[in-house]
């Protein structure tokens, strides 16, 4: 199975560090994160990568060369204007023939990649997003009304969604949907294919996930011992 690994934006969320670096490069311990990325996927049996860059995807491109060096081949996309979260799919039309995974490259997680592909190619699904349960502390009083009359009211509680880790599992036929040379969101996609009454799976994760794009998860992985032995390089093989 091939992985697309989306690398292109400019990780606003920790600036101002990233002026410096891409948001990939952050370090989380003495290794880069996209380098985290790679060795997880390589040990889940993923050989074959591509990674779309965009903001100093030079640099990107210096670090992780070819992939020899993790026994794995790399590709890169590079985006002459931004083209949004799930658009630079678009330049990889041919590539991608068969079911193949998404991810963001800022993404750290001891997802089961067997299990979840496996999900994916059981239910025939045009496209599975890996999520997670995430509280929010919301920071008001909530009031729970009816006609406007109160009939309850929680003092700043802490809220839980389910939401999109960053992973997904997409068949070919999805790139039809994503234009060419505009900017074009995963939230476009997702709005466009339940208007069209196109199903969207979810496998749901209880483990380890980081999005390190946020200051809150980065600070959190930097806690978290990233050796050979950790989680996020757990094995298993996608089928």
């Amino acid at each position: 199975m091939k992985a697309v690994i989306q690398c292109g934006g400019k990780g606003t969320r920790l600036r101002p560090h990233t002026s410096i670096l891409p948001k990939p490069l952050m370090p989380i311990g003495a290794r880069p994160v996209l380098e985290l990325v790679l060795k997880w996927l390589r040990r889940n049996g993923i050989r074959e990568v591509y990674v779309t860059t965009g903001y100093l995807g030079h640099l990107i491109r210096s670090v992780c060369g070819d992939g020899e060096q993790w026994n794995m081949r790399i590709n890169y996309t590079q985006e002459m204007e931004p083209l949004g979260t799930i658009g630079p799919l678009s330049l990889l039309r041919d590539q991608l023939d068969e079911p193949f995974l998404v991810l963001n490259g800022d993404v750290l997680t001891d997802l089961n990649l067997n299990q979840f592909v496996g999900s994916h190619r059981r239910r025939n699904s045009k496209l599975t997003i890996a999520t997670a349960i995430r509280p929010t502390k919301m920071d008001f009083g909530v009031i729970d009304e009816v006609d406007e009359r109160v009939t309850g009211f929680r003092e700043k509680p802490e809220l839980s969604h389910l939401v999109s880790m960053g992973i997904y599992c997409i068949d070919p036929c999805v790139l039809e949907r994503i234009p060419s040379g505009v900017p074009f969101g995963f939230d476009d996609l997702m709005f466009q294919m339940l208007d069209d009454e196109v199903p969207v799976n979810v496998f749901k994760h209880s483990g380890l996930w980081l999005d390190i794009g946020r200051v809150e998860d980065f600070l959190k992985a930097q806690d978290v011992a990233w050796d050979e032995q950790s989680p996020v390089f757990a094995s298993s093989v996608a089928a």
